[in-house]
């Protein structure tokens, strides 16, 4: 056991040093093309493809003012995105009665495939 302790402790700092270098890398990637302008991008074998996507990032006091039904509040327990999101296809919720609950961030995705 005492092996694999070991091994699962020094996989976790490889981990981390990856996930590092893969940020870093990811942010290089992603300056290059807002520097060049681009959305797509073949360099070498590789294809490279931006895509920008919208988050909603809920406040939570300003949504359990907008949500004062301790019953709706009780299946959120803190401003989960997904749940939020089945609680108003459910028509538990209305989007109307949490507009004012969230911004709207833009995240940048990274994908790179091999051609």
């Amino acid at each position: 056991m005492d092996k694999k302790i070991k091994q699962y402790y020094q996989l976790k700092q490889k981990q981390k040093e990856i996930e590092l270098e893969l940020t870093e890398l990811r942010s290089e990637i992603l300056n290059h093309c807002t520097e060049q302008g681009v959305s797509k991008l073949e360099v070498g074998g590789y294809s490279v493809k931006i895509v920008h996507q919208e988050r909603k990032e809920y406040d939570d006091n300003k949504l359990y003012e907008a949500l004062p039904d301790p019953e709706v509040w009780r299946l959120l327990s803190k401003a989960d995105s997904s749940k939020i999101a089945s609680l108003l296809k459910l028509n538990v919720i209305t989007e109307d009665k949490i507009k004012d609950t969230f911004s709207v961030k833009t995240i940048s995705l990274l994908q790179v495939d091999k051609k």
